[in-house]
């Protein structure tokens, strides 16, 4: 009856025992029952069956943008989500090529059911989306618009078995936005045996082939935008029409890959793309030069290794985004004014929001970031801008305010000086009498006397006592200065008011007088 946990604490503190440890049962790895799973010898290569013991990828969706999916395929059926026909723009998601049933097999053909073949995430669900025409081909936008929906309808994982991905823009910029909702896109490396000058992109994990002695495929592209390499040759997958065989090229690398994502997602769904990225390439078996290179990226990948730090990675993240807007930077706007905002995290920015005079604008989800503001429904005058940018932990930042003035008035006040006429005789103290009018609105009249501002008014109308003496000088609702030098008989004096509207137009009067 003792405490054996107490027994083996209390030996091991004994100098003279190595170490001492429960004795405990372990579970043989776990095969799946599947007829042809002996075929599948990427499975062994990438330790599926290891990485198996802990995830088989419930809980997660793998969206599979191609040419569409077989859904009554017996190892298919049961684990299909609703999709849609980006290319018909409807909800049809069959297979029109072929192509697409392969991929989702690969990526999640249900596992342990008797019934032909294992996927990677064998418990994940698969989200057809059909992005090709019949030839299998797919335009960059489809593709785009196709991460789009899978993004918005609950997909952690995209695959998209085509290739020069990350040379287009528009697909980076979709797989950005799909990234920022917690997901990762996986895409295939190429099949043309050659360099393919695509650059990086940590929006994209794609992905070259490697054969059964984890030699880079002589059919896999290389270059610069490879992150990873996985089996591709000879993988025994699910085909159109309920049946299945072995087939080869980059286009199953990158489902292998997917898949092993969904096991990493499934054992710890809080996990950021970035880090689920930083654990996959980090666990990758290093091929080829040391370290990164064109042909492997970070290696092959191990799905036992990435599982495993996956559930003993903590998802902490505490700090907050950077944020600032690139311009304007102040001065006068109208009409549509475009803003464009920086933001970065050590995660990822989820999105950012635009503020105009602390009301929100709008949302860009993915960068660059850049809105367009439209100042004509309000008034002219100053207006202050201000960013704030989100991660997916929730925490945020604002950025510092940019100071603008809205100027879509392009008409200047009229500015009347009723007393004293021009070309008057004055003596005295002169009373002069100032009005103006805009379109808008007056914001200001400022009085100047040769040249040397004497007052100052906030409204549309401006009063003046003129002194002749040295004497103090008022002005009704305005601000009073003082004539420091009494003036002389016989001379001259030009007076001039000019008025400002908050569009900072400008108009002005002027009167000539003579001192008696």
């Amino acid at each position: 009856n003792a405490d054996t946990v107490a027994v083996a604490k209390a030996l091991s503190r004994n100098p003279h025992v190595k170490f001492a440890e429960l004795d405990i049962a372990h579970e043989a790895t776990f095969t799946p029952a599947d007829p042809y799973f002996p075929n599948e010898w990427h499975e062994n290569k990438i330790n599926a069956p290891s990485a198996w013991n802990s995830s088989k990828g419930m809980g997660v969706t793998i969206a599979i943008l191609d040419s569409g999916v077989d859904g009554s395929h017996p190892d298919l059926a049961g684990s299909l989500v609703a999709g849609w026909n980006i290319y018909d723009n409807n909800s049809d998601t069959r297979d029109v090529y072929g192509h697409g049933t392969k991929v989702a097999g690969t990526a999640a053909a249900i596992g342990n059911n008797g019934i032909g073949v294992a996927g990677i995430a064998f418990n994940a669900k698969l989200m057809p989306v059909r992005v090709s025409d019949t030839t299998g081909s797919a335009l960059s936008s489809s593709l785009a618009q196709g991460l789009t929906w899978a993004a918005d309808h609950g997909a952690r994982v995209a695959n998209m078995s085509f290739m020069g991905l990350s040379c287009s823009s528009t697909i980076v910029s979709s797989a950005t936005y799909f990234r920022n909702k917690g997901g990762v896109v996986v895409g295939s490396g190429g099949n043309t045996g050659a360099l393919v000058s695509c650059p990086g992109s940590d929006a994209l994990t794609e992905v070259a082939s490697t054969n059964s002695s984890d030699g880079i495929s002589s059919f896999s592209s290389f270059g610069p935008f490879v992150d990873l390499a996985a089996p591709g040759e000879g993988i025994y997958t699910t085909t159109n029409g309920g049946g299945y065989g072995a087939v080869s090229g980059t286009s199953f690398s990158a489902p292998i890959t997917a898949g092993v994502y969904a096991l990493m997602i499934a054992i710890n769904p809080s996990l950021a793309p970035k880090t689920l990225d930083q654990i996959l390439f980090s666990t990758a078996l290093d091929l080829g030069s040391t370290g990164w290179d064109q042909y492997y990226g970070w290696g092959r990948i191990d799905g036992a290794a990435a599982v495993a730090k996956a559930a003993q990675t903590t998802a902490s993240d505490t700090q907050s985004p950077t944020v600032s807007i690139s311009s304007p930077t102040g001065g006068q706007v109208n009409g549509l004014v475009p803003v464009n905002v920086s933001a970065s995290d050590n995660v990822g920015v989820v999105r950012v929001e635009l503020y105009a005079n602390n009301k929100f604008i709008s949302t860009d989800t993915a960068a660059p970031y850049s809105f367009t503001w439209d100042t004509t429904p309000l008034p002219d005058g100053a207006a202050t801008l201000q960013a704030r940018a989100y991660d997916a932990a929730g925490n945020y930042a604002s950025s510092s305010s940019v100071s603008v003035t809205v100027a879509n008035d392009a008409i200047a006040p009229k500015v009347t000086i009723s007393s004293p006429i021009s070309g008057a005789v004055v003596s005295g103290s002169v009373a002069i009498s100032v009005t103006a009018t805009d379109n808008n609105k007056v914001s200001q009249i400022t009085l100047a006397i040769d040249g040397k501002e004497v007052a100052l008014s906030y409204g549309s109308q401006l009063s003046y006592a003129w002194s002749m003496s040295t004497a103090t000088a008022t002005s009704a609702g305005s601000k009073s200065r003082k004539n420091k030098t009494a003036i002389q008989s016989g001379t001259s004096h030009t007076i001039t008011a000019t008025a400002l509207d908050p569009a900072g137009n400008k108009g002005s009067a002027s009167v000539t007088v003579t001192v008696q």
